[in-house]
């Protein structure tokens, strides 16, 4: 392995120890000397990665506000057919890497906590999976496919069985995953 990929290494591994400490204990309650502990560093190399633990939380929020950009990307024939594209594609991912559903609960925290710093705080606060939801709604609306209502209030309803399947997932692997249709059929016309 190369000089640069296996600093690019160390710092994926600062990163997913970051995360898993963020999610267990806080940003507060995490230390600097927990993340290099729980990577075998010293606190100063770990400095050369990242400035300070600010900056390490900054990354990895800006790298869950990334992760909320993946609705565009998507093309179906029906609006029903998004929302189940997307929550079997991201149950997929959150099987596959036990990350995703942590970043969930990492944004969730960053956006509520009063220990978050401002400057993080104002990234997390860029997340609107629930307004980037409503068009396709209402889209779903039109066609017949989703439910008559308010489409804020069905897209909340959403990504609150998300947000919730995430958080206890990440906390209770071993618990497993619904099926996607499941947790679609709250939008979904019966």
């Amino acid at each position: 392995m190369k000089r640069q990929e296996q600093k690019e290494y160390r710092k994926q591994e600062i990163l997913y120890a970051a995360l898993d400490l963020f999610v267990k204990k806080g940003y507060a309650a995490t230390k600097i000397t927990d993340i290099a502990e729980k990577v075998s560093m010293s606190v100063g190399l770990l400095f050369h990665y990242f400035e300070s633990k600010e900056k390490l939380y900054e990354e990895l929020v800006k790298m869950g506000l990334q992760g909320t950009a993946y609705p565009g990307n998507q093309r179906c024939e029906h609006a029903i057919d998004f929302f189940e594209q997307f929550a079997e594609q991201l149950f997929l991912f959150m099987k596959e890497q036990l990350y995703v559903a942590k970043m969930f609960v990492l944004m969730a925290d960053a956006q509520r906590s009063e220990g978050t710093p401002e400057t993080v705080k104002e990234i997390a606060m860029k997340v609107n999976t629930i307004e980037q939801f409503v068009p396709i709604v209402e889209w779903g609306q039109k066609e017949g496919t989703i439910k008559e209502g308010d489409a804020l209030a069905l897209s909340n309803a959403f990504w609150c069985s998300i947000q919730g399947i995430a958080e206890q997932y990440a906390a209770h692997p071993e618990m497993g995953l619904p099926k996607a249709e499941w947790v679609v059929d709250i939008v979904r016309v019966k």
